[in-house]
């Protein structure tokens, strides 16, 4: 199975922003913008609503602004920690140093978190609430938690995650790391779980670093 390379651009501006439309430009313009399409288990999940994300750096923090065009929106879970992936749904997974710990960042369509360090998946380290205080979350639902909708949405959530929760500086030069992106809704009804790496596994599991792929901090 072939791995996915992306390079992440660095954009000394992003540090001084002053408002997250100026960000979500900045990231449209300068930033790289990938597809979150890998659709692992079709026979099963064969839902594949339109997900993509636009990503760069300014040396202390990693942005990333996801879109999604979807058929259902939920949002039920509105306290960090809680079970987000139940919701609309996108995630990023890093691991910087192959072998070693990974982080899993899970954000619904109203920007509730959560957030964990390990090994392994049975042995979570959870973030605790200062550290999930400094991730920064602009959702353009809200932040008021609704039951599932149907029709046709189109929303985008922007964050901003502190490089230094991770133990990673990229101000002095490029970081290699590993890692992959996803977007699912397990509790909607149309459940579906993408992901911008490929995945091969039998059921559905994004905590697979094996199946991450490469990320380079330029």
């Amino acid at each position: 199975m072939t791995r996915k390379s992306i390079e992440i651009p660095r954009i000394h501006a992003l540090a001084a922003i002053a408002s997250p439309e100026a960000a979500i430009n900045i990231l449209d313009e300068h930033g790289i913008r990938r597809t979150i399409s890998s659709l692992n288990w079709p026979e099963a999940y064969p839902y594949r609503p339109l997900a993509t994300f636009a990503a760069a750096h300014d040396g202390k923090s990693l942005w990333v602004d996801f879109l999604v065009r979807c058929n259902y929106l939920r949002a039920e879970n509105y306290t960090d920690q809680s079970p987000v992936s139940q919701d609309s749904c996108v995630e990023i997974f890093l691991q910087p140093q192959e072998g070693g710990e990974y982080w899993n960042f899970e954000f619904n369509c109203i920007g509730a978190i959560n957030a964990s360090h390990r090994l392994t998946r049975p042995q979570p380290t959870r973030l605790d609430a200062g550290e999930l205080a400094r991730i920064v979350r602009h959702p353009s639902c809200g932040t008021r938690p609704f039951c599932e909708l149907e029709g046709l949405f189109t929303w985008n959530l922007l964050v901003r995650i502190p490089l230094d929760i991770m133990g990673v500086d990229a101000s002095q030069g490029p970081v290699a790391m590993r890692g992959n992106f996803y977007k699912c809704a397990s509790a909607c009804t149309l459940p579906h779980y993408l992901s911008w790496n490929p995945i091969d596994t039998p059921a559905p599991d994004f905590h697979r670093p094996e199946f991450f792929g490469d990320i380079v901090l330029a």
